[in-house]
């Protein structure tokens, strides 16, 4: 009994001890738990003058620079560069009403856009709340971000500097907000308003200039605020963009938070100077004079009394000089035209009046304008006397070649007459302004059918239109490359174009932004891309899964599948990376009329970066009925098509 009364007494001690390491283990899980939760609290509120010991990732081609400044891009071309905070942030909390509510939070930082090619652009870059770090994209007008068929979660802001058609931009310089999508939900050109006037003021993102960004949420009420201004300004009072949003909707509990930035064809620098965040807060200001900068330095505010005098007496004097200027451009107008040199009579085109056109165009009034562009302006106008409805586009020649040469080269296409061509009625000069008249079409070019609203709106264009269009572009292309005087190269092939003449962002040639020098295939890449109306990179990945008709507008109704797939595919041909692969004109015409059948495509198609060309035989051969043609290397492939039923061509 004693034995057993003992045996007894020893397992309660036992359990006891038990009982107290759990207890122990509990109460350090606890406390650890309890350190964590401080440890995060606190940093979620950061602030970073310069990125040499900030504590972010450097994904792609990102990377911190000596002197501090992030690193999205440098000016190469197709890449892809990410940086965000380390950890995920929690961006949802549940409510007393035990549902998820996103939590307020503010940021603002400094960038810079510098364009290798300023005239034409960059991309842009984008502030971003993404569920991964580990971003599926591809390089080039996607920002970095999944494009749309990824079906990916996200909320991002960018910043824009090139007009792409394809994802609806209103211009090349504006300010969006994007949710899992990049077609913008909203956007605005890019501007602030200034505190004494309230007037919008634009900023030019791709400039180079630092420009600093406040990104503001408000749960409670649902708002997000986006403004901009150049750094060193004041934060405007007004915010350029406020949308409502529930982004409970939206996000996921816990996000990355950071920058994203992508070069196609067209580079430019990427610059982050500068990043303050907070959750449930407004985010730190940041000082301009403490971040780090090229050799430039931002704008800062004077407030001297010596700087004060100066600024009002440079104020004085423009006004005065801009007294003098209007009432020299007064008297000019009211003089009439300037008087026609000797050697602008040889070239034997109309030349309109001046005062003709400024009356025509109601004095080039913005009731009047039609669009406009890098190159200029377009009005509408009527011609009196005659009720001729023209378009005049207004150009400002900033081109090296002097005066003489560039009229030349204009009227020497007013002399080129084709059925598919924008007939040149005449031109005009008054200084160093240059005007060009055109036929007037009411309804505007392919792409207002195609993407916008307008007064054919309702009205899609059937399949067959569709393709009497496009052999309709092809036909003109031809007449251009071989069948006129002198060989023509059009240059900006696109559904918006009728007169434009410089290149256009997603018609552009691989080659065209390496060499600058325009040819008949850079034409026919054009064509190949205006040819499809989607992304080439989209429409390669869907070839190469077998799903190509996908690409296919999904508002037609009925459609000849098999001359869908062969536009479909002739486009990819014809956006092929190495020029020496893609078609001749002539040859796109004979296909699209059933005088040729489409070979086997080469098989780098679906390669951004083709194989080099001595690799292969397959390209195409001489015209042999055509000896005006561009001249092909030569072949030995076993890949061939007929035209008509007796001529064999080596592809």
């Amino acid at each position: 009994m004693e034995a057993g009364h003992h045996s007894i007494k020893i397992y309660p001690r036992k359990t006891n001890h038990l009982i107290l390491n759990s207890a122990m283990e509990a109460l350090g899980l606890l406390f650890h738990l309890l350190l964590l939760g401080l440890l995060v609290h606190a940093e979620l509120n950061f602030t970073y003058k310069g990125f040499l010991k900030a504590n972010v990732t450097t994904e792609g081609a990102s990377f911190i620079k000596s002197d501090g400044i992030l690193a999205l891009t440098n000016d190469s071309v197709r890449l892809i560069g990410h940086s965000f905070y380390p950890s995920p942030i929690r961006f949802k909390n549940s409510n007393p009403n035990r549902t998820e509510a996103a939590v307020t939070f503010s940021t603002n930082f400094v960038f810079s856009i510098s364009p290798k090619y300023p005239e034409i652009g960059g991309h842009g870059l984008a502030f971003v709340l993404m569920p991964t770090e580990k971003l599926k994209s591809l390089p080039n007008q996607y920002l970095g971000l999944p494009n749309d068929t990824d079906n990916a979660r996200f909320f991002a802001v960018e910043f824009y500097v090139v007009q792409n058609v394809e994802l609806q931009d209103i211009n090349d310089n504006h300010v969006g907000i994007d949710i899992s999508s990049l077609i913008s939900n909203i956007s605005e050109p890019a501007a602030y308003y200034s505190s004494n006037d309230n007037r919008s003021n634009s900023v030019a993102l791709k400039s180079g200039e630092p420009i600093q960004a406040w990104i503001d949420y408000d749960s409670n009420k649902m708002l997000m605020n986006v403004s901009i201004s150049p750094c060193g300004t004041l934060r405007p009072h007004r915010p350029l963009i406020s949308f409502p949003i529930d982004l409970s909707l939206v996000l996921d509990e816990y996000m990355y938070v950071g920058f994203s930035a992508s070069t196609g064809l067209l580079a430019a620098l990427h610059y982050v100077h500068g990043w303050s965040f907070s959750i449930e807060g407004r985010a730190q200001d940041l000082d301009p004079r403490k971040l780090p900068f090229l050799n430039s330095k931002p704008n800062k505010l004077m407030h001297s009394k010596g700087f004060a005098v100066g600024i009002t007496l440079a104020s004085i004097t423009l006004i005065f000089l801009a007294i003098i200027g209007v009432i020299q451009i007064i008297f000019r107008i009211r003089d009439g035209d300037e008087i026609m040199e000797d050697w602008e009579i040889e070239y034997r085109v109309h030349r309109f009046n001046y005062s003709e056109l400024f009356s025509a165009t109601r004095g080039f009034g913005e009731k009047n304008l039609v669009s406009s562009g890098g190159f200029g302006r377009v009005y509408r106008g009527v011609i009196r006397g005659t009720g001729l409805e023209v378009a005049v586009k207004r150009v400002y020649s900033g081109s090296r070649q002097g005066m003489r040469e560039f009229v030349a080269e204009i009227t020497s296409v007013g002399r080129l007459r084709h059925r598919n061509l924008v007939h040149l009625h005449g031109w005009c000069r008054k200084q160093n302004e240059l005007l060009l008249v055109y036929d007037y079409f009411p309804n505007g070019s392919l792409d207002k059918l195609l993407y916008e609203d307008g007064p054919l709106k309702g009205k899609n264009l059937t399949w067959d239109q569709r393709y009497k269009i496009l052999t309709g572009i092809a036909h003109a292309l031809l007449y251009l490359h071989e069948n006129c005087n002198q060989r023509v190269v059009h240059r900006d092939v696109k559904p918006s174009n009728t007169t434009h003449i410089v290149g256009t962002l997603g018609y552009l040639a691989p080659e065209l932004t390496r060499t600058g020098k325009a040819t008949t295939s850079t034409d026919v890449y054009g064509y190949g891309g205006a040819d499809e109306l989607v992304l080439v990179d989209w429409v390669r990945e869907l070839h190469s899964r077998g799903e190509i008709t996908r690409a296919i507008d999904p508002t037609l109704k009925n459609y000849h599948s098999g001359e869908a797939q062969l536009v479909l595919t002739l486009g990819l041909l014809c956006c092929h990376p190495h020029p020496d692969y893609r078609p001749t004109m002539r040859r796109v015409v004979q296909l699209l009329l059933g005088d040729a059948t489409l070979p086997p495509l080469p098989h780098d198609i679906h390669m951004e970066v083709p194989i080099a060309i001595t690799e292969y035989s397959d390209t195409f051969g001489d015209d042999s009925d055509n000896p005006s043609s561009q001249k092909m290397p030569s072949s030995s492939s076993k890949n061939s098509w007929t035209i008509g039923h007796t001529t064999r061509v080596t592809f």
